[in-house]
């Protein structure tokens, strides 16, 4: 297999090409085996799509509808660098017949725009917005797969994994957040066997680079740099970010930061103690240390005292999504849900915070029904013993797959006297 990460090498015939690839990707559906013509990303990709469950004539779904998409693209980073992406891509698309997309981290298609013909076309597959193109969800396509291997991917009608989206021809390159590094979604170029020139995959990957650059020049700027962001889910050191500096803070000094985020009219010295501290008999002043080896890392004006409070407003990941669930926007609270908080704390406090956002989330995922946020949960390292949420996807999505660890799961659970 050839590790190039072009679709198609110049000169080569696109009809021959497609054809042989129809038989190659026939080979793998039937048998499993990946025959010599077929690029290693694209053998990787076909072998992860098999492993979660997609088939070779499965669909999209739409996640995203009218209002709560409106609302959930509003709030996106990445709405901020539409008019650059539609300036750098826009001619390009209409001129070509082409379609220009943006996804979201987690595949979901924010904006499809270009010709109005290919459009029409698209819909058919449901390559539209709200539509979850996740590699996990439809397979191998540009921004599915580039997400999930990090970097520029350009995919060549018959190397999609679901035949009916065969006939098209993508490339897609991831868009990072240019301060934390996160994957905020990606870019991407829709058409016809053109699409496979080299040239359409340094395109996107120009315009990913671009809409980073604009991305960093908009960075909110807030009066004295006062603002500041915390990132604490699926860490067990919460990073945060102020002045355009990060620091990761220690175990004990997370815990306070969640806290203090927590409650922006302050703690008390006892609230603290009691909200940190399992044994009860933990002295006043081991606190007072840590405090005030706290105020050396974040500035001795930031870390007020009597009530012990930030004097910064701190936006942290444990707020965004307690704001989209309150607001009935799941999809948008699972994409910000990167993990339980501070797994490894066992302060009271932040124990019963963590509880109460996994609980919250996961039982908005069971009442929305939805096999693919279900799935994400379901295969995370957090959700993978998830009997509840287990039993709400098998009961959406009965694959083998989900039944084999349905069962697992509840055998383990019964214990070995009922097997």
């Amino acid at each position: 297999m050839t590790d190039s990460w072009l679709a198609l090498e110049p000169g080569a015939d696109p009809a021959e090409r497609t054809r042989t690839l129809r038989r190659a990707h026939e080979t793998f559906t039937a048998a499993g085996t990946v025959s010599r013509p077929v690029r290693a990303v694209v053998a990787e990709s076909w072998r992860r799509s098999v492993r979660a469950g997609v088939g070779p004539d499965g669909t999209a779904s739409v996640e995203l509808m009218d209002g709560d998409l409106g609302a959930y693209r509003a709030e996106h980073p990445l709405a901020r660098v539409m008019p650059l992406v539609r300036e750098l891509m826009g001619a390009f698309a209409a001129d070509g017949e082409h379609l220009l997309a943006v996804c979201d981290a987690h595949g979901r298609l924010l904006w499809v725009e270009g010709h109005p013909a290919t459009r029409r076309r698209a819909d058919g597959m449901n390559f539209v917005p709200g539509a979850r193109w996740a590699e996990s969800a439809v397979g191998t396509n540009a921004p599915g797969t580039a997400m999930a291997v990090g970097r520029p991917v350009q995919v060549f009608t018959a190397e999609h994994f679901i035949r009916r989206v065969q006939p098209w021809t993508c490339a897609a390159a991831p868009v990072h957040d240019p301060r934390t590094g996160r994957v905020l979604g990606a870019v991407d170029i829709t058409g016809g066997d053109g699409l496979a020139h080299p040239h359409s995959l340094g395109f996107v990957q120009a315009v990913a680079r671009a809409a980073e650059s604009q991305l960093a020049l908009l960075a909110p700027e807030t009066p004295g740099g006062e603002g500041a962001e915390l990132a604490a889910l699926g860490r067990d050191e919460a990073l945060l970010t102020a002045d355009g500096r990060k620091v990761r803070l220690s175990r004990r000094h997370s815990e306070i930061v969640v806290l203090l985020a927590q409650h922006p009219e302050g703690l008390t010295g006892d609230e603290l103690l009691c909200g940190l501290y399992e044994d009860e008999t933990v002295p006043p002043v081991t606190l007072r240390a840590e405090l005030a080896r706290l105020r050396g890392i974040v500035g001795p004006a930031r870390l007020a005292s009597r009530p012990y409070r930030l004097t910064m407003p701190v936006e942290s990941d444990v707020t965004v999504v307690e704001r989209r669930l309150r607001a009935g926007a799941v999809t948008g609270a699972a994409a910000a849900y990167a993990g339980p908080l501070l797994p490894g704390s066992q302060a009271p406090a932040v124990v019963r915070l963590r509880r109460r956002l996994s609980d919250g989330l996961r039982a908005a995922l069971i009442a929305r029904r939805d096999p693919d946020l279900l799935a994400d949960w379901a295969h995370a390292p957090w959700g993978e013993d998830d009997l509840g949420v287990w039993r709400a996807l098998t009961a959406v999505r009965p694959t083998a797959t989900t039944r084999s660890r349905l069962a697992a799961l509840e055998s383990e659970l019964a214990g070995p006297d009922a097997r």
